[in-house]
């Protein structure tokens, strides 16, 4: 079990301490405006969004990961590599969809942070749409199990999420409910399903994210 803020010792109650206390401050996060002061399409930006996200669970939050970790039988990018990955990733391109949607799948593989990178970064790639192209992801239209499934092969083939994310891009780029609902689901994705987000208050706000 991940060493935690909170004192918890049982995984069960710190899945929903962290479901509950992260989407707090994914709620504060836009209700504040804070989501429209991050640093868009680079590290920094998405380290930013993690320790919002985190702050009150992890002291971690917003820190490049110091060890080594895998999904089922995908390896992520090996801990002595991380720091060449992110500098890469920080100069591709955002110009276009497909070009931002790679990146995407470059910063999944890289996945910089001990906990949480799949919430901080679909936030961060919703960021580079807006900016680039004026479009954000509707996540309830995007099917869990199609999109974990074409998420594993976009290593090797990332024509498959391309064609699953452009099917539902919106232009409600400022829409509270769009946004709302697709915290939920980046959450059901992970199988976080104890709370939804518009019946919890976030509580106070502490820092800002810390350097590395």
């Amino acid at each position: 079990m991940i060493d935690n803020l909170l004192g918890i010792t049982n995984q069960l109650e710190l899945n929903n301490a962290e479901e509950k206390l992260s989407k707090m401050r994914a709620r504060e996060m836009f209700e504040s405006e804070k989501i429209n002061q991050f640093d868009v399409g680079t590290y920094k930006g998405l380290k930013a969004i993690h320790y919002y996200l985190f702050q009150d669970i992890y002291a971690f939050a917003g820190k490049k990961r110091d060890v080594n970790i895998s999904k089922g039988n995908f390896r992520f990018a090996p801990v002595m590599y991380l720091e060449p990955s992110l500098t890469h990733i920080d100069k591709m391109p955002t110009t276009t969809f497909d070009e931002i949607v790679e990146k995407y799948v470059e910063m999944n593989i890289a996945h910089p942070f001990r906990e949480g990178n799949g919430r901080s970064m679909r936030i961060w790639l919703d960021l580079i749409l807006k900016k680039s192209i004026g479009k954000v992801i509707d996540w309830n239209s995007v099917d869990k199990e199609d999109y974990l499934l074409a998420m594993e092969r976009s290593p090797i083939k990332d024509i498959e999420i391309k064609y699953l994310l452009k099917k539902a891009l919106t232009d409600k780029i400022h829409d509270r409910e769009v946004y709302m609902k697709g915290i939920d689901i980046s959450y059901y994705y992970e199988g976080y399903t104890e709370y939804l987000i518009e019946e919890l208050t976030y509580p106070k706000e502490k820092g800002e994210v810390e350097n590395d």
